[in-house]
């Protein structure tokens, strides 16, 4: 029934005059195992058709795309097509027991999928335990036929995916960290396109590199696909201007630092210098970090090249320059809150902004860390003996066992979930102050929201202290959000909500909860079964 309705679509769609170009594109992903080496080191990863980063996903807005995979690993596998609306069509959008059961060993499936009113760059990745690790790939979506930029069409594009690598297994560093309680090991190096640069120990053999012609406009796709980590990133000497987000156009501007949550894409313009500069320029990335514990303060980097002029020979080339950036320190926070909220949308007539103005449903959800009891007989290594655990609203999520998609749609949910889940917390307190609560203990379960079609919808995402305030990436799936506001310290519902942007508020599927602070943003829910 859900592929019936799917082909439908697609015909009804591929009839329209704006969509008469649009075609039906086939990938196939085989899940393998082979030896990558790194830092030295060597060690068997999964892949993508023996790819780290995995193909690139290339299609127009308006194309169907479907992708076979098969999996020919023992470990179970799904994926997730990171930011894809997939309207209507939640068996395809990935994550494991949630839309899907995973694929197992010597199985396929195959995601069908129409890509509906987005223009950018958007990723895929695994979406089971980490082995997202590896296991992701840029997604390019490009205009329809005929259609332009909201800008002038660059010279040329590349995606510039930013990932973490660890020397270890990634699924022993996530199963010890589970057993135990405590934060998981941080990784070895950060990566630009798999490559941890120059800067690391045994690494400058793979460092990326990315050549240029004078007087060109690039634009980089910037993805971080890393686990955990919020990263700053800067190109020495150069200037670069964002134009889109999370594959939604923004109003332009220019920055010299730009900083990408997990999960967030970011498309910016790269215009070289107009004559050859005679050097060479630093790419670098390195991590914002806000919380407690220990994280990986490395940084990665690549090189910017340009092309020496036709008449240079190796004989009377000069020694060049090496320009290195300056970064953001990993702690500033300031930086952080400055620089999101530049972003807008563009909010006219070819691309609106269609902001919910009135609201049917609100929740107020806290985020932060709490503690479950340490079972009997182990010994933790989380707060004072017992093992962390993120929450909402102190619920932490039990993944079930059967798909909930398929639970709701079969009418067999009993046992799977309850739709249950508090719209605010059952017990407020000063979140982000003192005192804060001396039992941090969690409510393990797993309970949903329930959303009307079509009802207007306003979060607020609060970060708490309990243990330590800290930024959260957040990711809608099937969603588009616009985010009205942020702020720090605890949200007033009388006061903020005065000060929200409703007239031209970024467009994104993945937003950072400001450490010690809270985030607002509304969107329909438009998209069942996501």
């Amino acid at each position: 029934m859900g592929y019936s309705y799917l082909l439908f679509g697609f015909a009804i769609l591929c009839l329209l005059p704006q969509s008469t170009f649009c075609i039906t594109r086939h990938y196939t992903f085989n899940i393998v195992k082979h030896n990558v080496t790194r830092l030295c080191t060597t060690k068997s990863i999964v892949s993508v058709n023996g790819r780290f980063p995995g193909p690139h996903i290339i299609a127009r807005e308006g194309d169907r795309v479907i992708v076979k995979v098969i999996n020919q690993v023992s470990n179970n596998i799904s994926i997730h097509w990171h930011g894809i609306r997939q309207l209507a069509n939640g068996w395809a959008d990935g994550p494991a027991y949630v839309t899907q059961c995973p694929i197992q060993f010597n199985k396929s499936y195959t995601y069908n999928f129409t890509i509906i009113g987005q223009r950018g760059t958007l990723f895929w990745h695994a979406h089971i335990s980490w082995l997202r690790a590896t296991v992701y790939g840029p997604i390019i979506i490009l205009p329809r036929r005929n259609e332009s930029y909201p800008f002038k069409k660059p010279h040329k594009q590349i995606p510039i995916m930013f990932g973490e690598w660890w020397n270890v297994d990634t699924e022993a560093v996530i199963n010890q960290a589970l057993q135990t309680g405590g934060g998981p090991n941080v990784s070895d190096a950060y990566t630009i396109n798999g490559l941890p640069g120059p800067l690391y120990n045994c690494s400058s053999k793979d460092t990326f590199k990315l050549k240029v012609k004078p007087g060109k406009t690039y634009m980089l796709r910037l993805i971080n696909a890393a686990l955990n980590d919020e990263l700053f990133f800067s190109i020495a000497n150069h200037t670069l201007t964002i134009v889109d987000t999370d594959a939604i156009y923004t109003k332009p501007f220019n920055t010299n630092v730009v900083f990408i949550t997990p999960g967030q894409t970011t498309n910016v313009l790269l215009k070289t210098k107009p004559h050859y500069p005679n050097a060479t320029f630093l790419m670098a990335a390195q991590p914002y970090f806000s919380g407690l514990g220990t994280f990986d303060n490395s940084t990665v980097a690549g090189i910017l090249e340009y092309e020496s002029p036709l008449h240079s020979s190796p004989t009377n080339k000069t020694k060049t320059k090496l320009f290195k950036p300056t970064l953001p320190n990993m702690t500033s926070t300031s930086f952080v809150a400055n620089f999101t909220k530049n972003f807008r949308s563009l909010a006219n007539t070819r691309f609106p902004a269609n902001v919910p103005q009135n609201i049917d449903k609100r929740f107020l959800f806290t985020i932060g860390l709490g503690s479950n009891p340490c079972p009997k007989n182990m010994t933790c290594q989380g707060p004072n003996g017992t093992k962390f655990s993120a929450s909402v609203n102190n619920i932490s999520f039990v993944l079930p066992t059967t798909a909930l998609l398929q639970s709701h749609y079969f009418g067999q949910s009993n046992g799977i979930y309850t739709t249950d889940f508090p719209a605010t917390p059952l017990n407020p307190f000063n979140y982000t102050g003192s005192p804060q609560p001396n039992n941090t203990f969690v409510t393990n379960a797993t309970k949903l929201v329930v959303l009307p079609f079509n009802s207007s919808v306003e979060v607020v995402l609060q970060d708490t202290s309990i243990l330590g305030a800290e930024n959260h990436p957040l990711h809608l799936h099937g969603h588009n959000f616009f985010v009205v506001g942020e702020g720090f310290g605890n949200f007033d519902p009388n006061n903020d909500p005065i000060n929200f942007n409703l007239k031209d508020p970024i467009e994104r599927n993945t937003v950072g909860v400001p450490a010690g602070g809270w985030i607002a943003f509304r969107f329909f829910a438009d998209n069942p079964g996501n």
